[in-house]
């Protein structure tokens, strides 16, 4: 997998623990960009630590049956981000981009006096490897989500769209995806980039049979 500057080819590449950043709805997929921006003195206090070694994020997401997201439990999977671009706003923020290298499992989180979480990690291996797109649906994948955007006014540049490969229009639909957190889970959590396609598809015409369900009602 290759993240800006660098490759990451083997486990050895990917340090043991990792500073987290806990954020709902975020979603960080291998290969994908996520732009960041960054207020809080933790997490500005998180990304000069980053910056100063190899440049690693773990995003993930707080449990979802708690309160506290904030100091609450995690979800058990992430994904690991390398920063590879980086801005001073002059008011004090960071605006960032995260390449994601590769999801992970949490070990278990550590006992730490920086301001910010750490966890030790076990990250997929499978990850880092080309992943096989060949079996993605991509005509299905295109109709649902024409029909998502149909059903909401919306507009997408189609030719971007159709130059694009089948591993980057996955991944690149999934995260800019306007559903919750759950859902965003579940597309990180798929095991491979066929069952991501499925999953993002299933998901979409839920949305879409919901919406017609609520139209329909409100007319009645």
């Amino acid at each position: 997998m290759q993240a800006g500057n660098v490759r990451y080819r083997t486990l050895d590449d990917i340090p043991e623990s990792v500073p987290i950043f806990p954020l709902s709805g975020a979603l960080l997929l291998p290969g994908g960009q996520l732009p960041l921006n960054i207020f809080e003195l933790r997490y500005l206090a998180m990304v000069d630590a980053a910056l100063s070694g190899k440049r690693i994020i773990g995003m993930i997401q707080p449990r979802f049956d708690q309160d506290d997201e904030d100091g609450g439990d995690l979800c058990e999977v992430g994904c690991l981000g390398r920063i590879t671009s980086f801005a001073e706003t002059g008011d004090g923020r960071l605006l960032i981009t995260l390449q994601g290298i590769c999801r992970f499992r949490v070990i278990k989180e550590l006992s730490t006096r920086t301001p910010f979480r750490q966890c030790k990690i076990a990250p997929l291996r499978a990850d880092l490897d080309e992943p096989d797109d060949s079996e993605v649906d991509r005509l299905a994948l295109l109709r649902v989500f024409r029909a998502y955007l149909d059903a909401n006014n919306l507009e997408a540049d189609w030719d971007g769209i159709s130059r694009a490969g089948n591993e980057t229009l996955v991944n690149a639909l999934a995260m800019m995806s306007p559903f919750g957190a759950a859902e965003k889970q579940a597309l990180l959590e798929a095991a491979d980039l066929k069952t991501r396609a499925e999953t993002l598809i299933a998901i979409t015409e839920i949305a879409l049979a919901k919406d017609q369900d609520d139209y329909e009602g409100s007319l009645q």
